[in-house]
């Protein structure tokens, strides 16, 4: 009588176990699932949406505390403040971050020539996500971009180096990047990785660029700005 109800017993575990994996699978990506913040970073925000309702906004630079940081330091005002630019960066911002914001008004009613987005490091925090999920991410904030402001070119930077040496977040933000450049078209879309520019030929990141090993210095920043200036100044018109 023991036979039948062994023979039973493999296929339930087996069930089971396909059902754990299939409940994974369909598991939301935290990356694409546009959620808020509190505090401080809803006050930033809402000014953020206060500007836009200015308008006269050509240049967008969007992203985290990276973008952020450029504030109106001397190569902000050198390169971006004769452009009519608008900073929307937020510390500490995921993918799910922006896209909560790009809902909720900071760049409604506007009609920038160009948007630059960097966004994504703070999403490969540990375990948070995987790589395939924070390029899951940035291309759904491509995608929110090209739906509010589809009149608008898109300049995609690859996530930048972090960590003093080669490291496995590194590795992880590179191959999110590498998914993310799949909507790069070459029409409204561009994708352009600067990584390399900050990063010694042995792959060090020196502290002269970013202190932290993860935000830049002032001398990062024009690193950042000369990087770009090429394909912002063809994005924006500017070269005949």
């Amino acid at each position: 009588m023991l036979l039948p109800h062994r023979l039973f017993a493999l296929p339930l575990t087996i069930t089971l176990t396909l059902s754990t994996a299939a409940l994974a699978a369909m598991a939301p990506n935290s990356a694409t699932t546009p959620v808020p913040r509190d505090g401080n970073w809803l006050k930033l925000h809402e000014s953020f949406n206060e500007r836009a309702k200015q308008g006269d906004i050509e240049l967008v630079f969007l992203g985290d505390s990276i973008t952020q940081g450029w504030g109106n330091n001397a190569v902000w005002k050198k390169h971006y403040g004769p452009r009519k630019a608008f900073n929307i960066g937020i510390g500490g911002d995921r993918t799910q971050h922006v896209l909560w914001r790009l809902d909720h008004g900071n760049v409604d009613g506007l009609k920038p020539k160009l948007v630059v987005l960097m966004i994504g490091t703070n999403n490969s925090n540990g375990s948070d996500n995987t790589a395939e999920e924070i390029g899951e991410g940035i291309k759904a904030i491509v995608a929110k971009l090209r739906e509010k402001l589809p009149e608008s070119k898109i300049l995609l930077l690859a996530i930048f180096p972090r960590g003093e040496k080669p490291n496995p977040q590194r590795e992880k933000n590179a191959k999110a990047s590498e998914i993310a450049s799949q909507v790069a078209d070459g029409k409204m879309v561009y994708f352009l990785d600067i990584g390399p520019k900050f990063l010694t030929e042995d792959g060090t990141l020196a502290k002269e660029i970013m202190p932290d090993y993860l935000h830049l210095s002032p001398r990062g920043y024009q690193i950042w700005a000369d990087s770009i200036e090429d394909k912002v100044s063809e994005l924006l018109g500017e070269k005949q």
